[in-house]
């Protein structure tokens, strides 16, 4: 478009000077660019009663899910520590899958797959803590806190299947009918209750041929040696696989995404010192006011392995 600015002065138009043919139509030909441009800026311009352009990720994808106004903000907070997008997506996460997450405890994950899953078709069955087998009253009370606020929001989370995992639990869910089954840093305290070698066992049995174990899990070094117990939190991950093998799994890939190297996995009330249970004293006891938390709070949350593996067509 011409600079409004710039002038071009002709001399006056006489007897002696008249614009030629070739004047008029370079003339006309400026006129009808100038008019093109100005419809051109128009057409550009939206309606006035035009809708606005949503701001943030498509509902309904992963990124939208993981920035959710329902999700607190010590939630987010672990963003940094856990990267929900990139586990999830090394895990093959796809929009219609049915998932079983053994152990959700709280719904730190609960509160990104059941809102993604709702939204796209797929299905999300949350295995809990088996009841009545002398689960502490915590425990128990968290599981009761955790049915509530994702079983009386269907709107939100979809309708989310519950079943149990313990012991002597059954099935936790149809055979062959999950996509995806997720361990997310619950090993341990399979380890010290004796259902390690179940917990793989039931994951193979739900799973459809060719479907995809997820395990996220605290990393003992391998020069330690593995307390069976786990009385740590911290897992070898040579014994993961292990036990991932003995089920049945074929080991596909593993990812650093959530490994933290400042973890020296040396704490004295094993991995809940680090964040988030950032505690003061061993577990059960009063917290100790007294016990300085910088070097802990430093390190950050724990160093994790993040490994995937697949049930054989």
């Amino acid at each position: 478009m011409p600079d409004p600015t710039f002038r071009v002065t002709r001399p006056p138009v006489s007897g002696l000077m008249r614009p030629s043919r070739r004047g008029l139509i370079l003339g006309a030909g400026m006129a009808g660019l100038v008019a093109a441009c100005g419809d051109r800026q128009k057409a550009e311009e939206p309606a006035p009663d035009a809708p606005p352009v949503p701001e943030g990720p498509p509902e309904g994808s992963l990124a939208w899910a993981i920035a959710g106004s329902w999700r607190s903000e010590a939630e987010r907070a672990r963003d940094e520590w856990r990267h929900p997008f990139e586990t999830l997506r090394f895990f093959d996460l796809q929009p219609r899958m049915t998932i079983v997450d053994f152990w959700p405890g709280s719904g730190w994950y609960t509160q990104i797959l059941a809102p993604y899953l709702a939204r796209n078709g797929g299905k999300y069955v949350a295995a809990n803590v088996q009841a009545g087998l002398g689960v502490d009253p915590v425990q128990a009370r968290l599981v009761t806190e955790y049915e509530k606020v994702f079983g009386e929001n269907p709107r939100l989370y979809g309708t989310i299947e519950f079943s149990d995992f313990g012991p002597t639990s059954g099935p936790v869910a149809e055979a062959g009918s999950a996509d995806l089954v997720l361990f997310m840093s619950r090993l341990h305290h399979w380890m010290a209750a004796g259902i390690a070698e179940k917990a793989f066992a039931d994951a193979f049995s739900v799973l459809r041929p060719g479907a995809t174990l997820g395990i996220e899990q605290h990393r003992l070094s391998p020069e330690k040696d593995q307390d069976p117990i786990a009385a740590s939190g911290y897992v070898q991950e040579a014994y993961v696989r292990q036990l991932a093998a003995e089920a049945g799994f074929i080991f596909v890939a593993a990812s650093d995404i959530n490994a933290n190297e400042r973890d020296d996995r040396d704490h004295p009330f094993g991995v809940d010192t680090l964040p988030p249970m950032r505690l003061t004293a061993p577990q059960g006891q009063p917290p100790n006011p007294n016990f300085d938390r910088t070097e802990y709070d430093e390190i950050g949350e724990s160093d994790r392995m993040t490994l995937k593996f697949r049930k054989p067509e």
